[in-house]
């Protein structure tokens, strides 16, 4: 025999009234059927709930226990229906969400201050990974989608969905006082010393870093790669430290470090992507209101 709510909620009524004919009248029932209501849940808990008499019913020591319990089932059951209607339209759940380290200083903040604020029941569960790593997580089904800079693997082909969500020159990050940075004006390659380049390793943003030394070769130089570094602060701090200087995405100019200087680039700049990735087969319905509400714009 299994436990019934109904079976509760008889067992709360008659809690509440301390008599079997005003709970029957509550429940609109006639007090035999309660009465073996009650005394079915007793027989299936092990132990008397009430102490009845012909003048008085009260509480046993186990019925009291049971009390608060039996009212918190009663209470967590009415809300399923809710639970259920606003989980279906995308209103409650969970959003496991990665992002690449440049999205936290560019579209990473809006997006998420104007999603706490349509979704505020979601619980929105947030990891830091290279846009490698999220291909594969989202390949496994382990994330729901992710900040990403493209291209997509080849393996993801018709398995993955992308949307762009910002295009960004990159920009001069450079160790303060070089003679270059003067006047705060667009700098030339060519007019800075030959320090050594910090940039990603070329497996973890192919395209960025392609990008980077793309605009090198343009202005006919061969830079020294230094340093490589996986997450953009650490490029950043790499720079203040004087261990040499890297081309970034715009809106990294944002994370402000002593010792580094930011400046556009002279002449033509190639343009940093950032976009969302997610799998095509997946239906949730809280990722569903999460591209509905990045998509708007």
């Amino acid at each position: 025999m299994n436990l019934e709510l109904r079976q509760l909620r008889h067992f709360v009524t008659v809690a509440e009234e301390l008599h079997f004919g005003r709970a029957a009248e509550r429940l609109h029932m006639t007090q035999p059927p309660l009465s073996q209501s009650i005394a079915g849940l007793e027989d299936l808990l092990g132990a008397p709930l009430f102490l009845r008499n012909r003048r008085q019913v009260a509480l046993t020591p186990a019925g009291a226990a049971l009390l608060p319990e039996a009212r918190r089932i009663l209470e967590d059951a009415a809300g399923l229906p809710d639970l259920v209607r606003r989980v279906a339209a995308g209103e409650a759940g969970r959003l496991l969400l990665s992002f690449v380290s440049t999205a936290d200083y560019s579209v990473l903040p809006s997006i998420l201050q104007r999603y706490r604020a349509a979704y505020p029941q979601v619980q929105l569960v947030l990891r830091e990974a290279t846009s490698d790593v999220q291909s594969e997580e989202l390949l496994a089904g382990r994330i729901d989608a992710g900040f990403v800079i493209p291209p997509l693997p080849g393996n993801a082909h018709g398995l993955l969905d992308y949307v762009k969500v910002l295009e960004e020159p990159l920009i001069l990050c450079a160790p303060a006082g070089l003679d270059a940075l003067r006047g705060g004006v667009p700098v030339r390659l060519q007019d800075l010393p030959p320090l050594p380049l910090v940039i990603f390793p070329r497996a973890v943003a192919p395209a960025l870093h392609d990008a980077i030394l793309g605009c090198f070769r343009a202005a006919g130089l061969t830079p020294v790669i230094g340093q490589e570094a996986i997450q953009m602060q650490t490029i950043v701090s790499l720079v203040s430290g004087g261990m040499g200087l890297a081309l970034v995405p715009q809106s990294v100019s944002n994370l402000m470090r002593a010792g580094v200087e930011y400046r556009a680039l002279a002449g033509p700049t190639p343009l940093a992507e950032t976009g969302l990735a997610w799998r095509r087969d997946n239906a949730s319905p809280v990722l569903r209101g999460f591209l509905d509400l990045l998509l708007q714009d």
